[in-house]
């Protein structure tokens, strides 16, 4: 496996099956591709490869978005070559590049830096200044330079069309089960445990863990039954994302407990699977009343976890 951000550096393979795109999440449409990908490469003997771009298009271009991603870089990659992709090519998505012809990106990235022989792509497939590049270029430009073109349709989930926007919109409303079935895994975070304010074990009789995370989409502030991992274990949890508002906070904390675990944390790193939504985050009278409702949470996040199956990318 390889990943290339060099674009100078000779490509190599004789023979490339490829695809093109931002692949942020990689959900079930972007698997779906990747399969066809790694099929046509099986049939042909040619070699799998993803092009794509670092830092996502739209944080260039249209900085005032504010685009979050679904995935960090690391996680796309590895997700990516789990897909059975065989190489990465991850271009530098400069405002220099972004002012590349559609035509030239072909000529000289899919035919001369990869001399593709087949490029598969998704229907929305748009690359190139002004995003002019589309299917109907690929197919023109691959009769010319002699590679063949495929289109594969979108995945749906229950009649919508799963998408990126989609994903982001689902993880932010807090609707993870539905996250979950578009990415075909839990969502998850990463994070250190870092020292909290240590009222979890004094005040309420619930030890949790802080984390500190670098992802950029957090689900829906609220509580959330939890798979959390820890090296190659696997423990079950509850998840408390907000602000405390019982003790009169306003900073944002992601506190994590994890069931029947009582070892010190600080300082490891955590993933964290978001497996369903319990509730809102509510202000409580006292500490008391907090701490009798997190244990009826940490109930409820026992009988959820004890019969789901939700898939974890560890």
């Amino acid at each position: 496996m390889a990943i290339t951000e060099d674009l100078m550096d000779q490509f190599g393979r004789a023979k490339t099956i490829v695809t093109i795109g931002n692949f942020d999440g990689i959900h079930k449409g972007h698997q779906k591709i990747f399969a066809a990908v790694v099929t046509r490469a099986r049939e042909t003997d040619g070699s799998p490869v993803a092009v794509t771009f670092s830092p996502h298009p739209v944080k260039t271009l249209l900085p005032d978005r504010s685009l979050r991603l679904i995935t960090s870089e690391h996680d796309k990659e590895r997700l990516i070559f789990g897909a059975g992709i065989r190489d990465i090519v991850n271009i530098d998505f400069n405002e220099e590049f972004a002012r590349t012809d559609s035509e030239d990106f072909i000529r000289d990235i899919l035919v001369g830096l990869l001399k593709a022989k087949w490029v598969i792509v998704g229907h929305n497939c748009r690359f190139g200044r002004a995003r002019k590049g589309n299917t109907d270029l690929l197919r023109s430009m691959g009769r010319k330079y002699g590679f063949r073109v495929s289109v594969i349709r979108y995945a749906k989930l229950h009649g919508d069309i799963i998408s990126s926007s989609r994903v982001r919109s689902s993880i932010v409303g807090g609707r993870i089960s539905e996250t979950a079935l578009m990415l075909g895994r839990a969502y998850h975070i990463d994070g250190r445990v870092v020292k909290g304010a240590g009222r979890g074990a004094a005040l309420l009789g619930v030890p949790t863990a802080n984390i500190e995370t670098e992802n950029e989409l957090i689900p829906k502030e609220g509580v959330y039954a939890v798979r959390i991992s820890l090296g190659d274990n696997v423990y079950g949890g509850v998840a408390n994302i907000g602000r405390n508002p019982t003790f009169g906070r306003d900073v944002m904390s992601y506190e994590m407990h994890i069931l029947d675990f009582r070892r010190n944390l600080l300082g490891k790193r955590l993933r964290v699977h978001f497996i369903e939504r319990i509730r809102d985050e509510k202000k409580f009278g006292c500490p008391e009343a907090l701490g009798s409702r997190i244990n009826k949470d940490i109930e409820t996040a026992r009988s959820i976890l004890a019969g789901n199956r939700t898939g974890l990318y560890l």
